[in-house]
């Protein structure tokens, strides 16, 4: 647990430092990310997020997605397809007026997975089609992801872990740059099916930046019955 002790001050300390600009308020994400194995290379992903403009209690968005995920185990790979309903809260102007927007969502990704000594590394490759009220928006989203165990050998029940990714955006059509997100954080392995990891994450845009503090609970479930293959 000594780990714990000097991580936690280390990300409150960052978590403070974008405070001195009103422009760049301490957001926070709340969000279950959930995979339920239903047969030997199938599996659905269920996920679900509220995020706020402060730390909590003023909606910006929420929004569920799910997929259909399909295993390449000599490739320690993955395909997956699935949809995203989004419910948008956008302040008008100099207003504490809001204006609700819908999205509907539909992506394509490719996710491949390695492991070095104590290290978990994932690369997720994400083709999303946007139909939001402005008309249809392609983008394409790289996503990488490092865990690396602190106080145990690999990810078991009682893992405590540094946890750190970055994730491009890219628009189809210009401006081509849509943002990218920088994230580090610490993770606790309840189970070896129950993680739960926080830290904070920075936004960046072209012209700005916007700091997230984010709450992830990640569960993997077997639904197939005991005796299955």
């Amino acid at each position: 647990m000594r780990y714990l002790r000097i991580l936690i001050p280390v990300l409150l300390l960052l978590s403070s430092l974008p405070l001195r600009s009103q422009d760049t308020d301490l957001g926070n994400w709340f969000a279950y990310l959930g995979s339920y194995r239903v047969a030997p290379r199938w599996s659905i992903w269920l996920e679900g997020q509220h995020r706020n403009y402060n730390f909590v209690g003023d909606l910006e968005q929420a929004f569920v997605r799910t997929a259909l995920l399909y295993d390449l185990p000599a490739a320690n790979s993955q395909l997956g397809m699935g949809y995203g309903f989004f419910r948008t809260a956008n302040y008008l102007t100099g207003t504490d007026t809001k204006i609700y927007s819908d999205e509907n969502r539909f992506y394509q990704q490719f996710i491949t997975r390695q492991r070095f000594g104590r290290t978990y590394l994932m690369h997720r490759y994400r083709l999303e089609e946007r139909f939001v009220h402005a008309g249809f928006r392609a983008r394409f989203r790289y996503m990488v992801w490092a865990q690396l165990c602190l106080n145990k050998p690999e990810m078991t029940k009682g893992t405590v872990y540094l946890s750190t990714y970055n994730e491009l955006f890219v628009n189809a059509k210009a401006p081509v740059f849509d943002r990218d997100r920088v994230y580090v954080g610490i993770g606790y392995a309840v189970t070896p099916t129950l993680r739960f990891d926080t830290g904070l994450m920075y936004q960046l845009f072209e012209t700005r930046k916007r700091p997230q503090w984010q709450v992830m609970c990640f569960q993997n479930l077997d639904l197939r019955k005991k005796n299955d293959d």
